[in-house]
């Protein structure tokens, strides 16, 4: 895989969304406190607490953080209305039922209430008239692209070009007609053929690739989705007639162009919030339980071998980026160049310990550290050696799509007993079958499903060398 650019700035934006809303939202339940003379103990404390919480879940339930430069800025101020809203109206109810309304002040909490949506309002005004300034200065731009120089085709490409606070800059066509026969106003803006545009994708170049063909030519959106499989670019049908009822895909939009999305991550908005939640709890939780063990396999290690403790391996994570994976070193050799040759039965390099440790997959147990920085989840894809997936990549259709989730420590392919060594390519094959099964069906009950299933049977593996 050719180097990849960084290419998502929406996550560090939303974390300092969401930080200064709650600043917010403190900062004026403590002026109207002070305002109104109230002395400001323990309750009010701790009812600002819990209104923090609840406003917190729900603007995650609703995805009130997700990126809105394909989405409208009057539905998100629609959306932050009515998680305040909702928040304020919860807190009252606890109030009454635990009969404590009469501790606050009623003038207290309406004006706060008032005074927390206008500044939540305006605050985020101000953010928008930043940012459209910027996005016409050509900063903060996503690079796409458009392949298809048909009339859905050129509508998109018009509609990113005439709104450029969409955050969108999109280079061209790609397209394998000839030129003669593409109409006007499209030439001066043709990149290439279908094959120049995968070859951007490859190289990170692009964020998105918008499919703009007839669906009448379904083979070949067949054949391009299969061959953009490669890539961990996201793809986007632009459908040239409505079909919000006909398929069940996930509608997204550019301006009033609608877009139907094919290879997108699935963790996005309450989803990537319930999950990232989950995995920080467990693993914070498993570290604390097992230290003892940790510390007991680190000593056992470094008394039977030459080496370190621990070994760090290049893997692919989310959207392709080269992460590097704990385990304990189980091997006289460390493999992490251009060819890393995968353990077998009876292997030479595999020390006394290491065996034990592989056979009891506790030679894992440090990717738990790797959950915890956010490369990794508890349950996901089983990462490969790099050397591994450039190698399947070529191979098995949608293999690069295992980098639409973060990588797992356990997975749903892994208790289905397809782990250890991949000796034929239809053992690879249907480890990635299990995979992109598992990121089509994601919930946070499948996570648990998957752990309580590693938990009984998936330790001790017979295919696990």
């Amino acid at each position: 895989m050719n180097k990849q650019t960084f290419r998502y700035t929406g996550h560090a934006s939303s974390v300092i969304y969401r930080l200064i809303d709650l600043l917010i939202l403190a900062a004026v339940f403590v002026v109207g406190v002070k305002l109104y003379d109230v002395t400001l103990n323990s309750k009010y404390a701790l009812l600002l607490c819990a209104y923090l919480v609840c406003y917190s879940y729900l603007a995650e339930s609703v995805q009130l953080y997700r990126s809105w430069r394909v989405g409208r800025f009057s539905r998100m101020l629609a959306l932050l209305a009515l998680v305040h809203t909702l928040a304020f109206l919860l807190v009252l109810a606890a109030l009454f039922v635990f009969k404590q309304s009469e501790a606050f002040s009623r003038a207290v909490l309406v004006g706060w209430f008032v005074g927390s949506i206008c500044t939540l309002v305006l605050w985020r005004c101000c953010a928008k008239m930043v940012k459209t300034v910027q996005r016409r200065r050509g900063l903060a731009m996503q690079k796409v692209a458009i392949i298809g120089a048909t009339d859905s085709g050129f509508n998109l490409f018009r509609e990113i070009s005439n709104h450029p606070e969409l955050g969108f800059e999109c280079i061209g066509f790609f397209d394998d007609r000839a030129v003669e026969r593409l109409p006007q106003g499209v030439q001066s803006h043709l990149c290439g053929g279908f094959n120049q545009a995968v070859e951007l994708a490859r190289s990170g170049e692009l964020v998105k690739l918008y499919i703009c063909l007839p669906m009448l030519a379904e083979q070949r959106v067949a054949q391009m989705i299969t061959e953009l499989g490669d890539t961990t670019v996201d793809v986007l049908l632009v459908p040239d007639f409505l079909m919000k009822n006909l398929m069940h895909g996930r509608i997204g939009n550019v301006g009033d162009v609608d877009t139907i999305s094919v290879f997108e991550s699935p963790g996005f908005g309450i989803q990537n919030f319930y999950k990232r939640s989950f995995d920080l709890a467990f693993s914070f939780t498993v570290l604390v339980a097992i230290s003892p063990l940790l510390l007991c396999i680190a000593l056992a290690v470094k008394l039977t071998s030459k080496g370190p403790v621990l070994f760090k391996q290049d893997r692919y994570g989310l959207d392709g980026r080269r992460i590097g994976v704990y385990k304990f070193r189980s091997m006289r050799t460390m493999d992490n160049g251009g060819k890393v040759v995968q353990a077998t039965r009876n292997d030479s390099r595999i020390t006394p310990v290491g065996a034990f440790l592989r056979r009891t997959s506790l030679d894992e147990l440090p990717q738990f550290f790797n959950v915890l920085m956010g490369e990794m989840s508890v349950v996901g894809p089983r990462p490969h050696a790099v050397a591994h997936n450039e190698e399947y990549r070529k191979q098995v259709a949608f293999y690069m799509l295992r980098h639409k989730m973060r990588p797992g420590i356990t997975g749903w392919a892994q208790i289905n007993g397809w782990r250890g060594e991949t000796d034929t390519l239809e053992k690879m094959e249907m480890r990635v079958k299990f995979d992109l099964d598992y990121i089509r069906n994601w919930s946070l009950l499948f996570d648990i499903k998957i752990i309580l299933n590693t938990l009984i049977k998936g330790f001790v593996n017979k295919n696990a060398y």
